[in-house]
């Protein structure tokens, strides 16, 4: 049986740039309470982008919570009352591949971590694509890379990819190419 947590008060432990952290003390079953920690951050959207040959952009940055270089696809976060989430995914596509698309479509939104944040994410698809110049924040550093839908799902196989929004993504896109609902265009 689900039982619905009810919030008895809310503390802010933290209030940052980009994310806040606060304990709520719940009600469980059979009345008792118990604490959450919850991470509140706005969200932002992930692009799944697709090259007239069938490649999709990548990009490989330094993340200092994983202290490693990962490969992921273009993503971003979303600002305080930003609403139009396709001009996010289109501003975060540009500014991290250089790729300007032609076709953005919404795919679905999913939750990072839901187990302590309140963090969504909203991939799209991004098809008809015209190459242009990268415009990284001034304290990014980004590689970028295209590879198949094939050639990730090995990567993610082998372990190469960790990074969950990415995985999503990739997997996506190969759903649609194995419906036949997504083809490249020439």
């Amino acid at each position: 049986m689900i039982v619905e947590e009810n919030t008895i008060s809310t503390e802010r432990i933290y209030e940052g740039v980009i994310i806040n952290l606060r304990r709520d003390e719940v009600t469980v079953k059979d009345g008792r309470t118990s604490y959450r920690e919850i991470v509140e951050h706005n969200g932002g959207v992930a692009v799944a982008a697709l090259t007239s040959d069938g490649r999709m952009p990548m990009v490989r940055q330094f993340r200092k919570s994983a202290e490693a270089a990962m490969l992921e696809v273009p993503a971003g976060k979303t600002e305080q009352g930003e609403t139009d989430l396709c001009a996010v995914a289109a501003r975060e596509l540009k500014e991290e591949t250089g790729y300007t698309a032609g076709r953005l479509e919404y795919l679905m939104a999913f939750y990072t971590s839901i187990g302590y944040s309140t963090e969504k994410l909203h991939l799209y698809l991004a098809t008809d694509l015209t190459p242009g110049e990268t415009d990284f924040d001034e304290n990014e550093a980004i590689d970028n890379y295209a590879y198949s839908p094939d050639e990730l799902l090995e990567m993610i196989a082998n372990g190469e990819i960790q990074d969950a929004k990415t995985i999503i993504a990739i997997q996506a896109v190969k759903l649609r190419q194995l419906a036949g609902t997504l083809q490249p265009r020439p």
